[in-house]
């Protein structure tokens, strides 16, 4: 029995395994039942029965206020960064064939929130739109330092995480030092780049945030999906991949700007949220394997799961306190990755 399904078009194909469409059918059911609980918990409780009532229109006045307004922007972003975060870290650990890569361990995100701390701090009255642009150029910066300091005659896995935890640091360092020290900046500013810090989507809206962030995962997301093939010939090797055709260099650097823009995207909005990007391919290669066809898309449901059952417990756990969502998913993540440092450590 053949368990591929081949998808032909007129540039491009792929094979996709039927156990992976399983996969990714029941995790969509996941992401949805996790859509409808997180829309109906809060300070007012409302039951999923009318939480489904109200997004197909024929809701109670009042839930709708309360849902719309409020919680489903919440609830959409919470969807747009996990998924950009978790296809980010595994474009990411596909391009340098390393399971402990991801845009936080390695200080990616910490540019991008450099980027977005400036922008918040000296171009807070320039459209917010512009915010996505000022946090990927931070994170294609602090991704050319990483690699200029990491090159030594190439770059070893092992060396590429340590400069990186060091640059991750030292930017964190420089972002909270920017804050401190900028003595003209509004104090309500000043509340908000630490909120920022802490990996938050408190407050955020339809207009000023979803739309925003949007443009972004729409392009970047499919892009990822397109070029996840080649992720699978560069797995064999450059001089392998070189044989068969694959335009390594080319790929690869394509990659690479979509891993890094989609972190980047993600932080502008919602903040220095860590360990997403390496939780979610992990997880996807348990379930489907090591195919990107399949890693990339059960990435995107998995770390869209991850956030919006983090958030969820940020929001009600503690009623009235909102607590950040990056606190609970540093939480899961932290004891994560001691557990591949020691399982890696003889690699």
């Amino acid at each position: 029995m053949n368990h591929w399904l081949t998808f032909r078009g007129r540039y491009h194909s792929f094979e996709i395994h039927r156990r992976t469409i399983g996969v990714i059918l029941l995790l969509l059911l996941a992401n949805l039942a996790a859509v409808i609980v997180c829309a109906g918990l809060g300070g007012t409780a409302i039951s999923p029965v009318s939480v489904v009532k109200t997004l197909l229109g024929i809701g109670e006045s009042s839930d709708s206020m309360i849902i719309f307004s409020l919680r489903m922007p919440r609830v959409v972003i919470a969807v747009m960064v996990g998924a950009a975060l978790g296809v980010s870290g595994a474009l990411l650990q596909g391009i340098v064939r390393n399971p402990l890569t991801s845009p936080d361990i390695i200080g990616i995100s910490g540019g991008a929130a450099l980027g977005t701390v400036i922008f918040i701090l000296y171009f807070s009255h320039i459209s917010i739109r512009y915010m996505p642009i000022s946090s990927i150029a931070g994170a294609f910066i602090a991704a050319f330092l990483i690699y200029l300091f990491a090159y030594r005659k190439g770059i070893t896995p092992l060396r590429l995480v340590l400069i990186g935890i060091g640059m991750a640091t030292a930017l964190t360092a420089v972002t909270y030092m920017l804050i401190l020290t900028s003595s003209f900046t509004p104090t309500a500013v000043a509340v908000k780049a630490f909120t920022f810090m802490t990996g938050s989507i408190y407050g955020v809206s339809w207009e000023r945030d979803v739309m925003t962030l949007l443009p972004w995962i729409v392009v970047l997301l499919p892009v990822s999906f397109i070029y996840a093939r080649h992720l699978n010939v560069q797995e064999l090797g450059d001089e392998v991949a070189t044989s068969v055709g694959s335009s390594v260099h080319v790929k690869r650097t394509i990659l690479l700007f979509v891993s890094v823009a989609l972190a980047g995207a993600a932080v502008a909005i919602g903040g220095t949220i860590n360990f997403i990007g390496l939780m979610a391919p992990h997880i996807a290669r348990k379930l489907v394997g090591p195919a990107y066809g399949g890693v990339i898309p059960v990435s995107a449901l998995i770390g869209s799961l991850v956030l919006l059952l983090s958030d969820l417990v940020a929001r009600v756990a503690f009623i009235p306190l909102d607590i950040p969502a990056g606190v609970f998913t540093a939480a899961i993540g932290a004891p994560f990755f001691i557990y591949l440092l020691y399982r890696n450590r003889k690699s």
